[in-house]
């Protein structure tokens, strides 16, 4: 039996609107409406042309229903021209991630969620606050992705079909996700995702999590969390050059462009000499791509373990994906290319919060 809302969920995961997939499957515009309506039901045969046009297994289309993430509850890091289409797509790529998620969560013991919801506070208190709860001190953020994940929240990587949308943050009940592009630098995805911890933190479904304020709170946030006043005060020096600030980045793992920013901020760059940094960086070619960068970015440490002890039991990831109902490739653009690494025998070594709570589930 077809479950309507995945014939819904997989084009818009294409991108189609319901005219292009008729035209692309060959099936007439009415029935594709019914279709996703439940007024009727597809054949066999117009089920596997469904598919084959959405590059999905006809097993997708007939599992359970799908509940997709809440559309106000989603914290966009897009450009301010992104389509609803795109967002729309991007929103359902989220949906399977989550599709994936459960079925992890019903074999893996995961980190419980730990995320404190702090509205009131300014965003540089917001953060130092965070940092005390975690047990960060004033020292730079260790890998991002590794530190979201020790502390609950659910991370994926964003297919790389859709430039315009940088990452997305959303809770789901109790659990919280974020979702990362992989087409922006190291040092740019990791302000991603402290951008978007402070959208979890900062703005719950009680509060906006969209709007210029609402990303100039999460940018301050992730400013704060990643490089705190006293760290960065205590290392770079008032008035320091371009050449000083490319240097000083490495010590926080951030762009130049964030560095410069929060040394504005606390007061160690004049109006000026900002001013004057930022017009360097941007003729220097820096707002895109900087010297002495990350030599990697940071990954899901926690879907690397599930997988390696998925493999360990005998179970490859197109297993995996056969059972959740997607096409490897589709699965593999959520887990940061992950699983091929695993192939190669590769992987990553663990964080000892996540080395005690993950687990199989007996």
């Amino acid at each position: 039996m077809v479950t309507p809302s995945r014939i819904t969920l997989a084009r818009k995961r294409r991108g189609l609107t319901l005219a292009e997939l008729s035209e692309l499957a060959g099936v007439s515009l009415q029935s594709l409406s019914n279709y996703e309506t439940g007024r009727t039901a597809p054949r066999r045969t117009t089920v596997a042309r469904l598919a084959d046009a959405l590059g999905f297994p006809e097993d997708f289309f007939t599992g359970q229903e799908i509940d997709e993430l809440p559309v106000e509850g989603i914290s966009w890091r897009a450009r301010s021209k992104t389509s609803a289409r795109t967002l729309d797509a991007a929103r359902a790529a989220g949906t399977l991630a989550a599709l994936l998620y459960d079925w992890i969560e019903e074999r893996f013991r995961l980190p419980i969620a730990d995320i404190p919801s702090l509205g009131k506070p300014d965003p540089e208190t917001a953060a130092d606050m965070v940092r005390t709860r975690w047990g960060l001190g004033s020292a730079p953020a260790p890998n991002m992705v590794h530190l979201l994940e020790a502390h609950g929240v659910r991370v994926f990587s964003l297919a790389p079909d859709y430039a315009e949308v940088d990452a997305f943050a959303v809770w789901r009940g109790r659990t919280p996700f974020v979702f990362l592009s992989t087409l922006k630098s190291a040092e740019r995805s990791r302000f991603d995702a402290a951008h978007e911890l402070g959208h979890l933190v900062m703005h719950g479904s009680d509060r906006a999590c969209s709007g210029p304020e609402a990303e100039r709170q999460a940018n301050d946030f992730a400013s704060a969390f990643l490089m705190p006043a006293a760290s960065v005060l205590g290392h770079m020096p008032a008035a320091a050059h371009v050449d000083q600030i490319i240097k000083g980045k490495a010590i926080w793992n951030v762009s130049a462009m964030a560095l410069t920013y929060r040394m504005h901020d606390l007061g160690l760059l004049t109006d000026w000499q900002y001013r004057s940094a930022c017009i360097e960086l941007s003729e220097r070619g820096y707002r895109r791509s900087e010297p002495e960068g990350m030599k990697k970015r940071e990954t899901s440490q926690v879907l690397t373990k599930v997988f390696q002890g998925l493999r360990s039991t005998g179970i490859k990831p197109a297993a995996v994906a056969a059972e959740v109902g997607l096409a490897v490739d589709e699965m593999n653009k959520m887990l940061f290319g992950l699983t091929i690494t695993m192939v190669d025998g590769g992987g990553q070594r663990a964080e000892s919060e996540s080395r005690r709570t993950l687990s199989l589930v007996p």
